[in-house]
Order: C-alpha cells, then sequence, then structure tokens
C-alpha cells in the first residue's frame, strides 16, 4: 500500500473534503489504507490554511460511517464465508477479520466502540458485527461514538505537527493504543462516581 500513498496524498490534496470522506469511506469498508494517511494530511492541509478543522472532521466522519455501513452489510448479506472467499479480491486478510472477530466475540458490541481506536482491528470489527446481524441503530451509535474522537484526534495532530505530519505514521498504532486506556480509565472513573452519588441517594 506503500507504493500509493503518494497517489493518495495528491487525491487529497487537489479534490480536499471529498477525497477525505471517499478514502475514508474506503478504509473503513475494509481496503487497508492507514486513516493516519489520510487524516494526517487532512491535519496538516488545516494547519496550511487549506482546509477547515470541522471540515475535515465532518467529511471524514461521514465517509467512515458509510464505509462501516458498508463492511456491516457486507457482514450482514454474505457472512463470513462470503468474506474468506472474496475479500482477498480486496486487500483483506483473512489474519485481520479473524483479529476482529475474536475482539468482537470477547466483547460484544462495545468492541464496536473502543475498536474504533485501535490499529486494523478499527478498519474490520463492521464484518463481525454484520456476520452477528446485532442492532443496526446500536451498531451505528457505537460506530459514530467510537470513530469520532479518533477521527478529531488524528486531525489534531496533523495539525499540531505540521510539516512533520508524517510523523504520525509512526506513532499512530501507540497513540491509538494510549488513547483507548485513557477513555478506559476516564469511562471507568465517570460509572464509579456515578454509582457513588447513587448510592448516596439512597
Amino acid at each position: 500500500m506503500g507504493s500509493f500513498s503518494e497517489i493518495f496524498l495528491s487525491f487529497i490534496d487537489e479534490w480536499g473534503y471529498f477525497a477525505v470522506a471517499l478514502l475514508m469511506g474506503m478504509e473503513n469498508a475494509c481496503i487497508p489504507i492507514p486513516s493516519e494517511l489520510i487524516l494526517g494530511f487532512a491535519g496538516y492541509l488545516v494547519y496550511a490554511g487549506r482546509m477547515d478543522f470541522w471540515g475535515a472532521l465532518i467529511y471524514g466522519m461521514i465517509g467512515g460511517v458509510l464505509g462501516s455501513i458498508f463492511a456491516y452489510e457486507v457482514g450482514h448479506r454474505g457472512g463470513r464465508k462470503f468474506v474468506d472467499k472474496y475479500g482477498h479480491y480486496f486487500f483483506i486478510k483473512k489474519s485481520h477479520v479473524d483479529m476482529a472477530q475474536k475482539w468482537f466475540d470477547r466483547y460484544g458490541l462495545s468492541a464496536v466502540f473502543f475498536s474504533r481506536m485501535l490499529p486494523v482491528i478499527r478498519t474490520f470489527i463492521s464484518l463481525p458485527a454484520g456476520f452477528a446481524r446485532v442492532n443496526f441503530i446500536k451498531f451505528l451509535t457505537l460506530t459514530i461514538l467510537g470513530s469520532l474522537p479518533w477521527t478529531a484526534l488524528i486531525i489534531g495532530g496533523g495539525m499540531f505537527l505540521g510539516e512533520s505530519w508524517e510523523y504520525l505514521l509512526e506513532i499512530g498504532h501507540t497513540a491509538s493504543i494510549i488513547f483507548v486506556i485513557i477513555c478506559v480509565a476516564v469511562i471507568g472513573f465517570l460509572y464509579y462516581r456515578h454509582k457513588k452519588k447513587k448510592g448516596k441517594v439512597r
């Protein structure tokens, strides 16, 4: 995929928000295009004054969500046998689907939320959700909630790094894992406070 990077960057450079939406749609439809490349470069263009942060965020989210819906429908209608048989034509590795499946089997619907911020798994988690035919509205809600912070984080990272935005390609995986740990800690803390306050009321 590295040989296509310059083509993707030129596409974003020329077509702007539309290219961000299309490439994020492809990434979330299980075509392995690094979101750090797409969103990181979009962040750089915001830094350079050639894009608006909110525009990049909205179009990145639209593309990502539509791609996730497409992958969900493929899993829902085609099933695992279909993906295993034809997935390699679209650069889908069975090992990556297996990884996402293990996460889904272990954590259920919550995996749809947290995996949106994890390397590799975020690209493929929609497939096992489709295989399991989970409630579409719940799937869509968790997809949006999980994708939003990750999309904003990478665009923001590209803005912060400026001309050194490509550094995101090196640290993106590590940053995503740290980000998930922080999210889990914050959610756990808020849940603990809620339960504690509820206990005092009683």
